[in-house]
């Protein structure tokens, strides 16, 4: 039976790979000379602490990474913002989450709206994916245009379409 998943995953290489050019560009602009301003990857967590001077200068760094990890191909969706706290130093610093699979809630709100497609195809929730199977290659194709028009807050991405 033709079946794919459904997942949400970000590629933390990718994540490394736009870290890293954030960092050089910060390193080379005028307007942070003699900055303390960074950004750094929680890997464990699947993290990034943004580091600023002052609310201008950590709005500047979380522009220049969020275009770095634009251009890179990762979802602003992926990202969640947490609040700006004071840090050490009269610094402020954000953490932003990097989420990866889909959560409890996203999977059944996919399923439902998968079934209110009406297609003769079935989803199974396996841990943080969701596997569609149906009879039809067709069918297959119709939910995952229909799931690509919907926005559910978190990148999708469908992969292991089998025949």
């Amino acid at each position: 039976m033709p079946s794919f998943d459904v997942v949400s995953k970000v590629d933390m290489q990718e994540v490394t790979n736009a870290l890293t050019q954030t960092l050089k560009e910060i390193a080379q602009r005028f307007d942070f000379k003699g900055s303390k301003s960074t950004v750094e990857l929680l890997e464990k967590d699947n993290e990034l602490k943004v580091l600023g001077d002052n609310d201008y200068k950590l709005e500047a760094v979380k522009e220049v990474l969020m275009g770095k990890l634009n251009k890179r191909g990762i979802s602003p969706k992926a990202l969640e913002m947490g609040k700006i706290e004071n840090a050490s130093g009269s610094m402020l610093r954000q953490i932003i989450k990097i989420t990866q699979g889909l959560s409890g809630e996203k999977t059944r709100e996919i399923n439902k709206y998968i079934k209110e497609l009406k297609l003769k195809v079935t989803s199974e929730t396996q841990k943080e994916q969701l596997r569609i199977v149906g009879k039809k290659r067709d069918d297959l194709q119709d939910v995952i245009a229909a799931l690509r028009d919907k926005d559910f807050g978190v990148p999708l991405q469908f992969i292991n379409f089998r025949d």
